[in-house]
């Protein structure tokens, strides 16, 4: 669908990141917490803006490389699915962070956008991941009409997985910090997760 190859893991691995605490995750829930729904929304929309950024930039970039080397494209990929188990083996490694936030005056979303803005912008893995992650599931004979409807799809899946943890909000947060175990599951799930999409994308990549 959309020429995007195995499309199912592709829709599949995108909610996986979505469900990885990160910074952004992070920033939506303080937000929301801290000065209600409208905050939140301000958070979101500062993260997706810079997602938006990153992803464009990888997509400018892998459509040149796509058609000016192929070769070069095809080692790539595999860099791609060595990255993503690379993820889920740190993700094994490293203990789960416990966040407390203390409480802060009423700001406005506008103020939220620009924190959230910010954090994405600095954080490069996510550049990194999305350079990575693209390959997987293009060849190097896509259009880039490929590259759009896959940001698109990534746009959408974030906003909707976004937009739900502003609406559970405040409660949302507490829980996470009250149930360390819980995180602690779902991040050891996702990581091996991970693993799997990589060794997976790997032997189709053959």
């Amino acid at each position: 669908m959309f020429e995007i190859h195995n499309y199912g893991s592709f829709i599949a691995a995108i909610v996986i990141f979505q469900l990885i605490p990160g910074p952004g995750t992070f920033a939506i829930l303080n937000a929301t917490a801290r000065n209600g729904i409208g905050a939140g929304f301000g958070a979101v929309l500062g993260t997706l803006l810079g997602d938006a950024t990153y992803m464009i930039a990888a997509a400018a970039g892998l459509a040149a490389l796509m058609s000016a080397n192929p070769l070069l494209f095809q080692g790539l990929q595999w860099f791609g699915a060595a990255y993503l188990c690379w993820m889920g083996i740190q993700m094994l490694r490293t203990p789960v962070a416990q966040h407390d936030a203390a409480l802060e005056p009423r700001r406005s979303a506008r103020t939220y956008l620009r924190n959230a803005l910010v954090i994405s912008l600095t954080n490069p893995k996510v550049m990194l991941f999305f350079v990575a992650f693209f390959p997987l599931f293009i060849s190097p004979g896509s259009s880039t009409v490929t590259l759009v409807a896959m940001m698109v799809h990534v746009t959408l899946i974030s906003l909707l997985y976004q937009g739900a943890l502003v609406l559970i909000g405040n409660a949302a947060a507490i829980r996470l910090k009250a149930l360390p175990l819980a995180r602690t599951i779902a991040t050891r799930v996702a990581a091996i997760a991970l693993i799997g999409f990589g060794l997976k994308l790997a032997a189709s990549n053959r």
